[in-house]
């Protein structure tokens, strides 16, 4: 830690250790008598030796976390350029409304008789979604991206076995996509084959050809993809697949990329998750609650999972089983997360079919304005021609001069913003993947761009030492992030992580 005050504390941002290292395991922030005449019911098992938790006051306590609180970035406090993570101001009408009585304090188990609103604000945001992306079933259920995928991929393979043809094992999986993708596919019960990447960052119809056979599922491919570009081929690509006999599943992580503009059932797709937070405005990330719809063609909606939402008399029922469907199970014990429904569906209501569509139209606006703000200080592998959502850049102009992505990313932390997203996607070697998502205004942008550049300038005037000894204004200094990830320190012991925290901070 830079201790250049006497206090520790840096202006107004205060210096803060440990819990456990403020508290002491010798005091309470409460001081109770011990209870008298009361016999001890534990029988046995109290505790013989006092807690090693930090005892500290209610004011203590308080100030501990809201120190913390000041230590996170967060889209309220400035851009957060992450690609591929969307991370876009949440429109707090949306908070309102997910606050409202009879919205947030719904239990799951209350009879359905008394939750008609929720039931139908489900069924309002289902038919908006399926309207939206032109596909006739939507899966409310999934809680989050990844849990969409294998909502998908699950009513594939029932798909699959209802036909026969269960033997057909093999998911074709570009080498650009989302890690989740070839995992989905494996935690299903498929097998992997890889699409190798193209110089020019897309999928080719004659590559997707070669793969294909009597034993090949599906296809996983998403759109627009990894690199931030749309995949010209995509319709042709589905319809090979189709007659292949094998289903094309879409990650609609990138979404908001098309939304208003594009409907995904037009492109021959059979399934595809939706990201509430990406392109809805829903929260995003802190460990809360998510959701990732997945909608679904007219051949896997019989497939769909339970529960299913049925309007039956004019009250709303939820379906266990219906004549003709042939659901593959549950994604979870209820219903999804009512919450991000309620969000989700107010942003829509809110923006309206032309509001949505200048989300995707200033999204992809944002996006090339700063490819070409960047593009003459930075080497962009696809940057030729506009790309859609997000930046794609990497090192190669800067590494020859002795500073890396990582580098870049550590400076931008003593310039008041989170890193870009680092090496990804795979296939770009030292990938700085930005997007600046629909919500920033041109002077945002262009803040965050004078930083880009002038850090690039600092590269030509062969600044290495600068780069290499960033960040120097965090809490703490460069981290061995390999270390950190593979070797994490998840527990405390007093004495024993004194001197490591104090060799970590150094």
């Amino acid at each position: 830690m830079i201790t250049d005050t006497t206090s520790g504390n840096r202006g107004l941002l205060q210096a803060e250790p440990l819990i456990f290292e403020t508290g002491h395991a010798t005091g309470a922030g409460v001081d109770l008598p011990a209870p008298k005449g009361t016999p001890n019911k534990l029988g046995g098992l109290g505790r013989k030796a006092a807690l090693d938790l930090p005892g500290l006051s209610e004011p203590e306590t308080m100030r501990h976390f809201v120190r913390l609180s000041q230590r996170n970035y967060a889209i309220d406090l400035g851009l957060f350029p992450l690609g591929s993570c969307t991370m876009k101001h949440n429109p707090r009408l949306n908070e309102r409304a997910a606050r409202f009585e009879g919205f947030a304090d719904l239990h799951p188990l209350q009879p359905t008789s008394t939750i008609q609103g929720a039931l139908e604000l489900m069924d309002e945001l289902a038919h908006w979604l399926c309207t939206l992306t032109g596909m006739p079933a939507v899966a409310l259920s999934p809680k989050a991206g990844a849990h969409g995928e294998m909502c998908g991929m699950l009513a594939i393979k029932a798909a699959l076995e209802a036909r026969g043809e269960s033997s057909r094992k093999r998911v074709l999986v570009p080498s650009s996509a989302h890690g989740t993708n070839p995992a989905t596919a494996a935690a299903a019960g498929f097998t992997v084959d890889e699409i190798p990447a193209r110089d020019d960052g897309r999928v080719h119809l004659d590559d997707v050809k070669a793969k294909l056979g009597p034993d090949v599922a599906a296809i996983m491919i998403t759109n627009p993809n990894t690199c931030g570009l749309f995949e010209p081929e995509i319709k042709n690509i589905a319809d090979a697949i189709h007659a292949a006999g094998a289903y094309f599943y879409c990650d609609g992580a990138n979404y908001n990329a098309i939304v208003g503009k594009v409907r995904p059932g037009d492109l021959g797709v059979d399934a595809m998750h939706i990201n509430l937070h990406k392109t809805f405005s829903t929260p995003h990330g802190g460990g809360g609650p998510g959701a990732g719809p997945t909608v679904l063609s007219a051949a896997l909606a019989p497939f769909a999972p339970v529960p299913h939402i049925v309007l039956k008399a004019g009250v709303r029922e939820l379906r266990e089983h219906i004549a003709g469907t042939q659901a593959f199970g549950r994604m979870c014990a209820f219903h999804g997360q009512m919450g991000m429904f309620t969000r989700a569906l107010t942003y829509m209501m809110s923006h309206g079919s032309d509001g949505l569509r200048q989300v995707a139209e200033d999204a992809v606006l944002n996006a090339n304005y700063l490819l070409a703000r960047l593009r003459p200080h930075f080497s962009a592998p696809f940057g030729e021609r506009p790309c859609m959502h997000e930046v794609l850049l990497d090192d190669s102009s800067i590494k020859p001069k002795g500073v890396e992505t990582i580098d870049m990313a550590k400076a931008l932390l003593d310039e008041g913003y989170h890193p870009f997203t680092t090496y990804f996607p795979l296939v770009v070697h030292g990938a700085m993947l930005i997007e600046p998502t629909e919500t920033e205004p041109k002077r945002e942008l262009d803040r965050f761009a004078d930083v880009m550049i002038a850090l690039a300038e600092r590269v030509k005037a062969g600044e290495v030492e600068f780069f290499k000894q960033a960040p120097k204004l965090t809490p703490m200094r460069r981290l061995d992030d390999t270390r950190a990830a593979r070797q994490p320190k998840l527990r405390w012991r007093r004495g024993e992580n004194d001197a490591g925290a104090k060799v970590a901070a150094e």
